[in-house]
């Protein structure tokens, strides 16, 4: 018979180890990582990524219903919305699957619960599940001819940060 995995019980304290469990992951990643101090803020870590820091607000659940659907509430302060520019991503960990959803702010939309599904069915996350290049530092490509009005024998490859101003 396969034992129950037990969790923290006290929902702030596995709060406070899934943010420790975030921040240690995107650290390994190569992110620079911030702690907010004190918890008066919207979010619980920065990542640094280039000229930007993100801030992220990171949310966890072993909450499973239905069958394969996890549910877990995005609400801020006073059980409401966060409000735009408070976050920009929603970093969502479900703790029995051990897998990280990296959700930006829009893809939350105006929802103050959210219902993913690691395994079967329509999976509407999906493509944020382990999506860590999202806190990264964006770039683009960009190809150019060596000289103006000739044939381009050789292509060279140039990147560039792409600065988000607001």
């Amino acid at each position: 018979m396969q034992k129950k995995k037990q969790w923290i019980e006290e929902c702030k304290k596995r709060g406070e180890w899934v943010e420790l469990l975030f921040m240690a992951k995107a650290a390994g990643l190569g992110m620079g990582v911030l702690k907010p101090m004190g918890d008066s803020l919207q979010f619980d870590a920065g990542v640094l990524s280039g000229t930007r820091i993100w801030r992220v607000q990171v949310k966890s659940t072993i909450y499973k219903r239905r069958k394969s659907e996890y549910s877990l509430n995005v609400m801020g302060p006073g059980r409401k919305r966060y409000k735009p520019g408070t976050v920009d991503f929603f970093a969502v960990y479900l703790i029995p699957e051990e897998a990280w959803y990296i959700l930006p702010y829009d893809a939350v939309g105006k929802k103050l619960t959210l219902h993913l599904r690691a395994t079967g069915g329509k999976k509407k996350y999906e493509k944020y599940r382990e999506a860590w290049e999202l806190l990264m530092e964006e770039k683009i490509e960009i190809q150019a001819c060596v000289e103006e009005g000739e044939p381009c024998e050789e292509w060279r490859e140039v990147r560039v940060a792409v600065m988000t101003m607001e």
